[in-house]
């Protein structure tokens, strides 16, 4: 009987990690895994955060994919321009159709810029490496003034990020003896700071403690870059010298282009089983799919784990256990002043965040460290 051709699209979190589970629990007869990723280089996206204070650097973020897989499982490094589930072939750039028995969607979210007039010429963000740098060199020249930090659509990759960006600017700011030159304004689209409730009745008082001005209902709708002021859906306007925005995120050009995603290219994906809706033998995981949950590296980290074992019993025509994902998230907020706090929550249980102390920076200071060694290889 010929291998089972599992297919893994992306070398994220989810990608490197499903991959690696799957080579431990299956044999190369009983199956043939391949990673199909664009770049060949895996990033450690909420390293990003750091960047626009100086205190970390893009080229400590990124590894080699390749080092991080089992010897077991093949790469590929190649663009995927299409899948077609009837013929169950992946299209590559360079022409190849790639047959997949299982195929696992791993291809994260891309930013979308464009979906905001003006964004482009005007915002700065740190949701990728370049934007980051960008931001750094204008954090440096920044004298005083008004400072606006939104959120310009949701969902976004790593919700908390511009909540811990807000912190650690006050944090920095009060460094370089700027805080009392400078009003920090945060704009959210919904009616509070955060998504999810508990977590904004936690931050907003710390907003007000910090004299960190926050406007609820506020869709960005367009940016003037020559007025500096930003145009909300609701009527609103506020002017800025100095805007970092979270760009609009969608699904993937791929997921688009193939007509499996939803009008924002999230693949729709069953939350407990992780199941394509569409097509049974299509799995999702990480800010791919469109589930109820955060589009982080935890949350991918814990669905990668589902996938496998999914994949790996059915393979093996055996009984499934641990086979459902209860929405499970665990991450960390920076808070500034070398503290930060912790958030661990699923479909059912909101996060209660503990009072902000050093240990829990400190967690998250290792954890950024060991990242490479014990997440992508599965050891956690």
């Amino acid at each position: 009987m010929a291998a089972h051709q599992i297919v893994i699209l992306g070398g994220g979190v989810g990608g490197t990690l499903g991959a690696n589970l799957l080579a431990r629990k299956l044999s190369s007869k009983q199956a043939q895994i391949t990673v199909v990723s664009a770049s060949g280089r895996h990033v450690y996206q909420p390293g990003w955060l750091y960047v626009p204070f100086g205190w970390e650097k893009p080229e400590n973020l990124e590894r080699s994919e390749r080092r991080l897989l089992s010897k077991r499982v093949r790469l590929l490094i190649e663009r995927a321009e299409g899948i077609d589930p009837d013929t169950q072939r992946i299209h590559l750039a360079d022409g190849q159709a790639l047959p997949y028995d299982s195929l696992v969607i791993a291809t994260g979210s891309r930013l979308a810029p464009e979906a905001v007039p003006g964004f482009s010429e005007a915002a700065q963000h740190f949701y990728s490496a370049e934007a980051a740098l960008g931001l750094r060199q204008k954090l440096y020249a920044f004298q005083g003034g008004h400072i606006v930090i939104g959120v310009a659509d949701i969902p976004y990759k790593c919700p908390p990020a511009p909540l811990e960006f807000t912190f650690l600017l006050d944090y920095d700011l009060h460094q370089r003896g700027l805080r009392d030159k400078t009003r920090i304004s945060y704009l959210s689209p919904i009616s509070r700071v955060f998504t999810i409730e508990t977590v904004s009745e936690y931050v907003t008082p710390m907003f007000e403690e910090r004299g960190i001005e926050s406007q609820i209902f506020f869709n960005t709708e367009t940016i003037d870059p020559d007025t500096r002021e930003i145009q909300s859906l609701e009527g609103d306007s506020i002017n800025y010298d100095l805007l970092v925005m979270v760009p609009p995120h969608r699904g993937a050009q791929v997921v688009v282009d193939s007509g499996l995603g939803d009008e924002q290219g999230w693949l729709p994906t069953d939350r407990e089983t992780l199941v394509s809706k569409a097509h049974p033998n299509i799995y999702g995981l990480g800010d791919a799919t469109d589930l109820p949950v955060s589009k982080s590296g935890s949350a991918a980290h814990f669905e990668a784990k589902i996938v496998a074992n999914r994949i790996a019993a059915a393979i093996k025509d055996e009984e499934l256990t641990n086979s459902h994902y209860d929405g499970h998230v665990l991450c960390f907020i920076e808070t500034g002043y070398n503290q930060a706090t912790q958030l661990v929550f699923d479909y059912n249980h909101p996060p209660y965040p503990p009072r902000p102390s050093p240990f829990y920076h400190y967690e998250k200071t290792v954890f950024n460290q060991v990242y490479w060694y014990l997440v992508p290889r599965g050891i956690v």
